[in-house]
């Protein structure tokens, strides 16, 4: 297992896969204020690419090709976040895309508990840290500390993923999952756009 730290972008050539694990990192969870300061992806063989954004100008062509290539499925926790970040920030639509998150909240109905924390633990096996979630992502040097963070977040997606697809065949919401997944820009589009705090199809 290792984690490569590249900075201002992917390296030519770098092919990951056709399932990219996806996440990343801003200076806080407010849109406009905080910016996406990190990128972690993994193809799921036990890696994570990390990687250090240049801001403000964010040239990452290599990045924006592999979050845009429609052969290659994208893989988040919680993607309506990011997808909106990259949408803000890069200036794209992320495509196409999987949350685990939604998948969770579909297939787990005996629980309320569908962080990524809690998720791994249940069907990864996996007891994740938490510690450096609020730590400083706009550094100019990330610590050891960070970067095992920032790679624990996307190393174990796949198996979560894989866990997922067999409860939602099981329960037979399969096409209501990618159904949900699809929306997910349009969901990210209306928080950008001011509707982050509001259910546009509540009745109220």
């Amino acid at each position: 297992m290792a984690t490569h730290l590249h900075l201002g972008d992917l390296p030519d050539g770098l092919d990951l896969g056709p399932i990219v694990a996806v996440d990343s990192e801003t200076m806080g969870l407010r849109y406009r204020r905080d910016p996406l300061c990190v990128v972690q992806l993994s193809s799921g063989d036990g890696d994570a690419h990390v990687v250090r954004l240049n801001r403000p100008d964010y040239d990452c062509p290599n990045l924006k090709r592999l979050l845009t290539d429609p052969t290659v499925l994208k893989l988040f926790h919680y993607a309506r976040f990011d997808v909106a970040m990259f949408q803000l920030y890069l200036g794209l639509d992320t495509a196409p895309i999987y949350c685990t998150k939604i998948a969770s909240k579909l297939a787990r109905t005996y629980t309320d508990r569908h962080g990524l924390k809690d998720v791994a633990r249940e069907l990864a096996g996996v007891e994740l840290s938490k510690a450096q979630q609020s730590s400083d992502w706009g550094a100019a040097d990330l610590t050891k500390d960070q970067l095992a963070y920032a790679a624990s977040d996307v190393l174990y997606l796949h198996r979560i993923r894989d866990r997922l697809d067999e409860m939602l065949a099981r329960e037979g919401r399969t096409g209501l999952a990618q159904a949900c997944f699809n929306f997910v820009s349009t969901r990210s589009a209306l928080d950008l756009a001011g509707w982050d705090e509001m259910d546009v199809f509540a009745h109220s």
